[in-house]
C-alpha cells in the first residue's frame, strides 16, 4: 500500500463513492458499538477495570525489561525458546529460519497483527513456504490478496457476494458455483481449512499477552483456528509485540474482561488459550517445539515519550467503531496495517511522520475514541502532538499553513475575531435560512463534497459567553 498524503486523499474520494463499501461500513456501527453499549452497561465495575487495566498496563511499561526477561526465563523453563527481533527484517529471518530447520513447506496461521506488520506471509512465499490464514475473515482477505480493513473484522469491507465470488474463484471443488447461503460458505471454508490444518508443518500465532510470571502466550479468538493452528503441527511459532507483556495472570484476568466487551461485546470471548512450552512427557497432543518471537520494530522508541500511552493498546478495535472518519472511508485508505485513531497515533510513532505525517489529520478529533478506549488511552492528545510536529518539520500542507496563519492572525486580536465571526455568522445565516444547510459552499468543498453543511443559527458562541449565556 502506498503512504503517501496523495494516495490517501486519493482513495478516500474512492471509498466515499463506493456504495457497496458504504453500505457493509453501516454495518459497523450499527453491530459493534451498540454491543459493546449493552455489554458495558451490564457490568456495573467496568469502568473501574478501565482503571485497573491501564494502572497494570503503566505498570508494564514504567518495569518492561524486568517483565521481558521474567517472560524468558519461564518460557526457558518450560521448554520453550524466546527470539528477539529488534525490527522487522529480523523477525521475518528468525521466522524463515525455524521454519527452514524444521523443514517446513506449509505454515497455518492464527490472526496476527504483528505478522501483517513485518509483511511475513509475503516474505515467506518469496523463499518457497506457502503461509495459510486460518481465521474466517483473514482467510477471506488473503484470497482476495488483501491487507485487513479492521482489527478484528479484517473483511468487514466485504459483503456475502463478494464473499461468495471469492470462494467459486478459488475452492476447485465448487466449479465456478456461487454459495448463497452463509452456513453454506462457512461449512464449505472448514472442509477447506481442515485439510489445511492437517497437513501444516508449522502452526503461526500472534499473542494478546505474554504472561512474565508463567512464560505463557495467551491468544483470544471466536472460531478456535487458533487453538488448531498451535496444536497440531509439530511446531508452533508466537509472534508477539514488547508491549503485550503482562506481569501475573490476575491481571491478564482483569484486561480480559474489558478486552471482549470492548471488541465484539462479549463478556468473555468464544476461546482464550493460555500456551506454554512444547508437548511433555505422557501429553498426547500440543506441538513438539515451541517458540516466541518478541518483536521490537519502533516501539522501545515510544518509551518516556510523548506517545507511550499507545503502548496502552489491547487492540480490541474499539476506536475504529467510534470513529466517524474511519465509518466512511474503512481501513484501506490509511495505507498501513494499522488503521483509524490508534493507527493515526501508532504508525507515525513506528514508521516516521515524515512518511505518515497525513495521518494525524484523518480526525475530527472528537474525542469519542477516548471516550470508548478500555484502556483509557489519550488518542486526541497525541495526534494533536503528531499534528504539531507535522507542522514544525514543515510537512503540513502549504494551504493548511497558510490557513493557520491567517486564523491565528485573527485570533490574536479579539475584537477583530469576535467581529469578523459576527458578520460571517450573521452572512451565513441569511444564505441558509431558506434550507437550513449547505450543500455546495465555497472554501469548504472538501466538506460538503460528500455531507452538508448546517446553516448557522441565531448568534455567535462568544457573544452568547459574554451575555453570560451557558450552555
Amino acid at each position: 500500500m502506498e503512504r503517501s498524503a496523495r494516495a490517501f486523499n486519493h482513495n478516500a474520494h474512492k471509498a466515499l463513492a463506493d456504495g457497496v463499501l458504504q453500505d457493509n461500513l453501516v454495518k459497523l456501527k450499527g453491530n459493534f458499538l451498540a454491543r459493546r453499549t449493552r455489554a458495558r452497561e451490564s457490568l456495573p465495575e467496568f469502568d473501574l477495570l478501565r482503571d485497573e487495566a491501564k494502572a497494570i498496563k503503566d505498570h508494564t511499561l514504567a518495569h518492561l525489561d524486568l517483565y521481558l526477561e521474567a517472560f524468558e526465563q519461564q518460557v526457558a523453563a518450560t521448554g520453550g525458546q524466546v527470539h528477539w527481533a529488534r525490527d522487522a527484517a529480523e523477525a521475518r529471518a528468525i521466522v524463515l529460519e525455524i521454519c527452514r530447520s524444521e523443514g517446513a513447506r506449509t505454515v497455518t496461521k492464527g490472526k496476527s497483527m504483528i505478522a501483517e506488520e513485518i509483511d511475513l506471509n509475503p516474505y515467506l512465499e518469496a523463499h518457497g513456504i506457502e503461509p495459510v490464514e486460518t481465521d474466517l475473515g483473514e482467510y477471506i482477505i488473503q484470497l482476495a490478496d488483501e491487507p485487513p480493513s479492521h482489527i478484528i473484522a479484517p473483511a468487514i469491507h466485504k459483503n456475502r457476494q463478494q464473499v461468495a465470488e471469492l470462494f467459486a474463484d478459488n475452492h476447485a471443488h465448487l466449479d465456478g458455483r456461487l454459495l448463497d447461503d452463509i452456513d453454506d460458505m462457512l461449512a464449505d471454508a472448514r472442509k477447506v481449512l481442515r485439510e489445511r490444518f492437517l497437513k501444516a508443518d508449522i502452526g503461526i500465532t500472534g499473542a494478546n499477552f505474554l504472561v512474565a510470571e508463567t512464560g505463557q502466550t495467551v491468544i483470544v479468538t471466536n472460531e478456535g483456528n487458533g487453538d488448531l493452528t498451535q496444536l497440531l503441527p509439530r511446531v508452533h511459532i508466537a509472534l508477539a509485540s514488547i508491549e503485550k507483556a503482562v506481569p501475573t495472570l490476575e491481571d491478564v484476568t482483569t484486561i480480559l474482561r474489558v478486552l471482549a466487551r470492548s471488541a465484539t461485546g462479549q463478556e468473555m470471548a468464544s476461546y482464550t488459550t493460555f500456551s506454554a512450552g512444547g508437548r511433555r512427557a505422557g501429553e498426547t497432543d500440543g506441538p513438539e517445539a515451541f517458540h516466541v518471537v518478541i518483536v521490537d520494530n519502533g516501539r522501545s522508541a515510544m518509551l518516556g515519550g510523548e506517545v507511550q500511552d499507545m503502548l496502552r493498546c489491547i487492540r480490541c478495535g474499539c476506536c475504529l467503531n467510534a470513529c466517524p472518519v474511519y465509518g466512511k472511508l474503512g481501513g484501506h485508505v490509511y495505507g498501513t496495517t494499522y488503521s483509524g485513531p490508534m493507527g493515526s497515533v501508532l504508525s507515525p510513532s513506528l514508521f516516521g511522520i515524515e512518511e505518515m505525517h497525513h495521518l494525524p489529520n484523518a480526525s475530527t478529533l472528537c474525542g469519542r475514541c477516548e471516550d470508548v478506549c478500555p484502556m483509557r488511552i489519550p488518542i486526541p492528545r497525541m495526534l494533536r502532538y503528531w499534528r504539531d510536529q507535522q507542522t514544525e518539520r514543515g510537512l503540513a500542507p502549504p494551504a493548511a499553513r497558510w490557513g493557520l496563519n491567517l486564523w491565528s492572525a485573527f485570533a490574536s486580536r479579539p475584537a477583530l475575531y469576535r467581529s469578523l465571526m459576527r458578520i460571517g455568522v450573521g452572512v451565513l445565516g441569511r444564505l441558509g435560512r431558506r434550507h437550513g444547510r449547505f450543500a455546495n459552499l465555497p472554501l469548504a468543498s472538501g466538506w460538503t463534497r460528500a455531507r452538508e453543511m448546517p446553516a448557522p443559527e441565531g448568534q455567535t458562541f462568544q457573544d452568547r459567553w459574554q451575555r453570560g449565556e451557558r450552555p
